[in-house]
């Protein structure tokens, strides 16, 4: 593998800032996970360096971030903090975000739509927020949100105002942090040098002794008992790391007026998960705050991010036991403005001005989040954004059907309707038909039809494609038509649209078939004169009465 040396000097600069901004970030999502900080440092080097050295995303900085940390902690709760099948979870998601690049997954998980991605992250934030604020109160909350939301009115009635006091002073050093001094010390770090300086003074509960050194390795444990459970969390990691990671791809990529490689991203991140998980680390994925903060400081390549892993590498190997003396309050406050990062409230002051759908779609799935799990709000929100667009693409499809052209463009085709005395009826297809319209279609011919009509020409020029629902329509009306005493005729469809029909309409004997809409018109008039009454039966007739 080649590396791109030409902006080592900014590589290296970006690396060691990410590096430092991490720290407080690592140490307070490990700790958050139920894993301890050392994981989260771990994740941090694991994730970092793989998804940096094999990943499509040349700048990304990857590491624990808010969502994989929430789902991560319910699974410590599930499985009565278990580390050794919470690490076996870690390294399966890894394999399945590999699995995911080369099957394509990438370019699929770009599709969901914004509103799902705003409701789910602004989610993830409240939940964060929600687990902090029992050890703000200087309390340690039971496991699960509606544990933490249940215990914070015990919270409350008893709260340490000094671990408060030193959870909001963390929180406002880390918003007010100079810009000027942040350039050479970030504020997180500032609030967490300062904070765990200020703890030192007053009597608050730790982080405590931390391990030293290198991890250990962990094998991955399978147990009958948690094996659904096991592969669940480790499936909801791949699907909110590949979603995670994919979307501050896309904030690289306009940073830097680059493009990424979305399966080769999923790769990377899958590997440097597994490897997590290998050593003791909790999974990550691409950190969009680390991410900016490394491009912002000149990183360009995948340089930077491996050198942020190794700028963590070091400070483990020398300065972990500084870390046993930071407080869970300051680490409470890191996290609470983590969680406030991660809330959209770019969409959300906006929303009212948009449409209802889409706000009421992102405020459901926000409340999915927060009270059922992740998986299932994605989904949920997922599905429901497409039967919504199906059912618009529906009505515009409909709307387009129900105009029946009494002229038409071309002055050849217009006088051979003109010459059918109104016993055309032409309908026009627009855009890929499929079940969303499908439903509709027979009913609005059989509604919109003249009476008096002895041809229906269904015009295909503008459908590229039809689906088996759309088919079964075309029968329908087939069937209507056949029922009236019409001829029906279809023109100028593809080759894949009339594969489709003749595949599946029963009823296809019953139509004529047509290259162009003027074949059409001319086949229309000829049938209409073949069922014209003959001059000599006319006056048989007049003579008779």
């Amino acid at each position: 593998m080649k590396f791109d040396l030409s902006n080592l000097r900014g590589d290296l600069t970006g690396g060691l800032t990410a590096g430092i901004v991490a720290l407080p970030l690592a140490l307070a999502l490990g700790v958050a996970s139920g894993l301890g900080p050392m994981a989260g440092i771990y994740g941090a080097i694991a994730v970092g360096f793989f998804a940096s050295l094999l990943g499509g995303t040349a700048p990304q900085i990857s590491g624990p971030t808010g969502p994989m940390v929430v789902v991560l902690a319910g699974l410590f709760a599930s499985l009565s903090g278990d580390p050794a099948l919470i690490f076996t979870a870690v390294m399966l998601a890894g394999i399945f975000q590999v699995v995911f690049g080369f099957l394509g997954v990438g370019q699929y998980i770009r599709l969901v739509p914004y509103p799902v991605i705003s409701g789910f992250m602004t989610g993830i934030g409240a939940i964060i927020i929600i687990l902090q604020l029992g050890r703000l109160l200087g309390h340690e909350p039971p496991g699960g949100t509606l544990g933490a939301l249940g215990y914070l009115p015990h919270a409350l009635a008893n709260i340490n105002f000094i671990t408060l006091l030193l959870g909001v002073g963390t929180l406002v050093i880390a918003y007010k942090w100079p810009p000027a001094i942040g350039k050479y010390v970030p504020g997180a770090l500032a609030a967490l040098i300062i904070g765990t300086l200020a703890g030192l003074a007053v009597d608050v509960p730790v982080l405590g002794q931390i391990p030293t050194g290198l991890p250990s390795l962990h094998l991955p444990v399978f147990s009958s008992e948690h094996a659904l459970l096991v592969l669940e969390a480790a499936f909801i990691l791949a699907v909110l790391g590949a979603i995670d990671s994919l979307l501050t791809s896309l904030v690289a990529d306009n940073l830097t007026r680059s493009r990424h490689d979305s399966n080769k991203e999923l790769i990377g991140q899958g590997i440097g998960n597994t490897v997590a998980g290998l050593i003791g680390g909790i999974a990550g994925a691409g950190a969009t705050m680390r991410t900016v903060v490394n491009i912002r400081s000149g990183g360009k390549t995948r340089i930077s991010g491996m050198t942020h892993s190794l700028v963590l590498l070091a400070i483990v190997l020398g300065l972990s036991p500084l870390a046993a003396a930071i407080p869970h309050a300051v680490l409470a406050g890191i996290l609470v403005k983590v969680g406030l990062d991660i809330v959209d409230w770019s969409y959300l002051k906006r929303a009212h001005t948009g449409p209802r759908w889409d706000f009421a779609l992102m405020l459901l799935v926000l409340g999915l989040t927060v009270f059922v799990d992740l998986i299932t709000a994605v989904a949920v929100g997922v599905v429901l954004a497409a039967l919504a667009y199906v059912r618009q693409i529906a009505q515009l499809q409909i709307a387009q059907l129900q105009e029946l052209p009494d002229s038409l463009d071309e002055p050849e085709e217009n006088a051979l309707l003109k010459q059918g005395d109104g016993k055309i009826n032409i309908f026009s297809f627009r855009g890929p038909l499929s079940f969303g319209a499908a439903a509709d279609v027979g009913h609005h011919v059989r509604e919109k039809v003249r009476p008096g009509s002895q041809v229906l020409i269904l015009d295909f020029s503008y459908v590229p494609t039809v689906d088996v629902s759309a088919a079964m329509a075309v029968e329908t009306v087939t069937a209507d038509a056949i029922d009236a005493g019409r001829e029906l005729i279809i023109c100028s469809m593809t080759d894949e649209v009339k594969q489709v029909l003749d595949n599946i309409n029963v009823q296809q004997k019953h139509i004529s078939i047509c290259d162009t809409r003027l074949a059409a018109l001319q086949l229309a008039v000829s049938i209409i004169d073949k069922k014209k009454p003959k001059p000599e039966a006319v006056k048989e007739e007049l003579a008779e009465a």
